[in-house]
Order: C-alpha cells, then structure tokens, then sequence
C-alpha cells in the first residue's frame, strides 16, 4: 500500500486482481460507467477513483485521476472530466483470468486436433471451457503426480491461483441483463462413502459456484445416473438430456464430474429467411443439399496467407461474442489449417484490430450438431493418466480416501446455428484483407470449414467446432 497527495487530500493505493486501486478520503464518486462496470465488487466503493473496464475489442481503460508527476501518468488521455479525471487506455490488464484464458485456448486448440485427427470428414464441436472448468474442480483435490499431469494437459504454466481466475470467469459469464444468454453449472457427483473433505467442499462452492453432490452408485446406479441427467438437462434448457448414456456408471463409480454450458444469441446482422435456398455443400467425397443462409453487410474478414484461408466474423448482438469463422479457398484441404493451427496463430489469425470491415455477401449453411465424447482416453494423450488409476490416483486434498479416481468425463456438445443466431449448449500470423477481386467480398461456406464462438471480454475460447459433413 503507498500513500500520494491529491488535492490536498490523502488517498492510499492498492493493487488487487482487478487493478490498481486509488481510494480517497474525500467522498468524490467515480464516473458512472466505473460505479455500474463495478458495482457490487468489494474492491470498490465511492471512495475509488480509478476503476478499468473492458473495450469491446481488446485492452482496457482505466479510468482515474491525472497525477502530474505519478508514473500512473502512462498510456494516452482520450477524455476528461474537468481537470482532475481522465481516461488511460492501455493495451491490456494482466490478471489471474488473462492466464486462464490463455491456458483455455491452449488446451482448446489442443484438444480439437486431437479430437478431430481420427476421421477428418466428421463433425466436431465441444465446448472448452466447460471441460476445463470441470477439470480444474477436480484439480483442487490433485496432489502429487496427478496435479502434475492435471496441470500439464489444462496448459497450466503459469504461476498464480487459477482458481482465482475461475471465479471471476464465471462471474462474468453468469452475470445477467444481457440481451443473450450465457449460462453456465458446475456440478461433482461422489460416491458417499467416499468421504470428501469439508473444505474441498466449500471450495467447489467459492470458485465454480458448484456443489458436490453426495449419491449412492454402489446402491442404485439407473436412478443416480438419472439424476444427473436431469440436472444437464435443467441447466441446459432441455437441449442435453442424456449427457450419461446407460451403462456409463456403476456400482464401483467414485466421482463424475459435470459442467453444462449454455448459450444462445442472436445475430448482430440477422439473415433474411426469404433468401434462405437450397445448395450444394461439397466435402472431399460428396455433395450434399443444405439450406444455406445469405446476408450482405458489413463484416470484418481477413486472408491467411498461410493457409489459403479466409477469415469471416460474426457479432452477435451487443457484440460481446462472436463466431470466427475460418474457411480455407476450395483447392485448399481444411487439414492443412488444422495441421498449421496452433493458439498462438489463431490469436493472430483472428486479430478483430488487424481484420478490415466491409461489405460482404456471406453464405453460411443452417446447421444443427450433437456430438458426445467420452474425454478418457484423448485427455490420457495429454498427459492426464494417473487421475483415472485407482492405484495412482492421488485426491487427498478431496477425501480421506487418497485413492479416488475420475471414473467418467462424459461431454455432450449441441449447437444450432439459423438465421436469427445461435444456440449451443455443453455438457461438460499475418492477416490481410481478403484477397477477392470482386466490388464486394464473397464468402461462401459452401465446403468444411471451423469455426469459434469467443467471448471478446475475456477473450476465452467457449465452443468449438468442424462443420465437414451436413
């Protein structure tokens, strides 16, 4: 804590998670985006005057006093209140939650590749943060090895309390008066005679909003099974119901771990039904008939040189998420953008700073997908293994029984994209303008293509997905 003069008066200043915070004697209420940005945060109060809140596209402002000879003094004033509040824009504001979604991508681009080498004509979509906030419940209880290879296949490099940053990921998503909805659960069901620890308990509770539910599998398997089913499909508007399939859990199940996520939100630029036709959509075996959407707007694309690739992104409303879309030219595999994707050229690859709007012809297939995936065996390829030996299995920051191992990691995935929007749900780099020729911009998704719904205030990674066979 460090004191300055201001005024005449005295204030103190503080760094948390959330920034630095400049707090007055005098009674001198920040601005109002600050106070409603903020309002309920026990960081901040009407005494603060330096609050930071998110552009819409990357960094953030910092709002507060200008301090003639404070080193606070950086980044460029946009605006002023009379001579003593100002606005700071700086590139970023490094926080707990910044390493998160780092690591979230990280382990997003991962996972995809890995689900998706097997057969590259199917269909893939899962929701990454949705995994990875179920893991890392789990993660809480790890000791030992299986920490170790926890935090390696999530991407943990980073020092610090992901915990931390959990809880303020899930704030933000959950938080309402939205005009789209963004939902998400966490829920661990254990075998009671288990004995989980009180504190692992009330941990669940402060940093993923989650309970541990206690249930007898060893006593009746069929109706703890479809209990948890019916909480997916509560928490996920119906549009999951049977996230564990018969036979998935036994009398010898320990521990399942379920994270339902949510989504639906409208287009920015919605597509007129009425231009809604008929048309091929062509893989590397076949064609088939799809109804494929059409909207000319302004949009922001790009061209990836790279990989021969277009780059398509679409808001949806209030413009806090939007998809990506990365359509690679007809001649060009989608397996070599897959080959070539990494986290680090998708950051690059789908800079919103370094795409150019304008207007654009975009036809873009209607498309419903359900995939389901037993996580087992692709996380044991990044290294998770112990976590699901009984014999290995340390979580004895879980229970008293030190041997408790992960016996299922089901993820059910459903999207549905239309031309109003989209709904999805979850049971647990040089970029150019395009390069076509035309007045105005083609961008067709008449072939397989990726795409990525990404929420822009924390830059997290919430679903992804293949579209490869209608």
């Amino acid at each position: 804590m460090h004191c300055v003069s201001y005024m005449g008066y005295i204030c103190v200043y503080n760094q948390t998670p959330r920034g630095q915070i400049i707090s007055f004697v005098k009674d001198f209420k920040p601005p109002d985006i600050c106070w409603k940005f903020h309002r309920g945060d026990k960081h901040f109060s009407s005494f603060n005057l330096f609050c930071w809140s998110k552009r819409k596209r990357s960094g953030w402002t910092k709002w507060g006093p200008k301090f003639g000879s404070s080193s606070d003094q950086q980044g460029d004033i946009d605006a002023q209140w009379g001579r003593d509040l100002g606005i700071f824009n700086w590139p970023s504001r490094p926080s707990l939650m910044d390493d998160l979604c780092e690591a979230n991508g990280t382990f997003a681009i991962s996972l995809f590749k890995i689900l998706g080498e097997e057969d590259n004509s199917r269909n893939v979509f899962f929701s990454p943060m949705s995994i990875s906030s179920a893991l890392a419940m789990v993660f809480m209880g790890a000791k030992g090895s299986t920490a170790a290879q926890m935090s390696q296949a999530l991407c943990l490099y980073k020092d610090g309390d992901i915990h931390q940053g959990f809880q303020s990921l899930l704030s933000e998503v959950n938080r309402t008066g939205t005009q789209y909805l963004l939902r998400t659960a966490n829920r661990l069901f254990g075998e009671k005679t288990c004995d989980f620890l009180p504190d692992f308990k009330e941990s669940c509770q402060k940093f993923y909003q989650a309970e541990l539910e206690e249930l007898s599998f060893a006593g009746d398997t069929e109706e703890c099974r479809k209990h948890i089913n019916d909480w997916v499909a509560e928490k996920t508007d119906g549009k999951i119901s049977e996230v564990l399939d018969a036979g998935t859990v036994g009398p010898l199940t320990k521990l399942v771990l379920v994270n339902a996520v949510y989504f639906k939100g409208k287009w920015n630029e919605q597509f007129d039904r009425k231009y809604t036709r008929g048309m091929l959509f062509k893989t590397n075996e076949e064609k088939k008939t799809v109804q494929m959407m059409f909207k000319e707007a302004k949009f922001k694309m790009g061209y990836v040189d790279e990989v021969h690739t277009q780059v398509l992104e679409l808001p949806y409303v209030e413009e806090e998420l939007s998809m990506v879309i990365l359509l690679p030219d007809d001649d060009t595999d989608l397996a070599v953008v897959e080959k070539a994707l990494t986290y680090e050229k998708f950051k690059a690859w789908t800079n919103s700073e370094k795409l150019t709007k304008s207007k654009v012809q975009v036809f873009l297939p209607r498309l419903k997908l359900e995939e389901s995936y037993d996580l087992e065996p692709f996380l044991r390829r990044l290294g998770m293994i112990d976590a699901f030996d009984e014999a290995k299995a340390d979580f004895s920051g879980m229970s008293t029984k030190k041997n408790v191992p992960v016996s299922k990691v089901a993820h059910k995935c459903f999207v549905e994209v239309n031309e109003e929007g989209t709904e999805a749900a979850a049971a647990t780099a040089v970029v150019r303008n395009s390069r076509c020729s035309r007045m105005e911009p083609r961008f067709c998704a008449d072939h397989p293509f990726l795409f990525f719904i990404r929420h822009h205030k924390t830059n997290c990674i919430f679903f992804c997905g293949r579209f490869s066979s209608p």
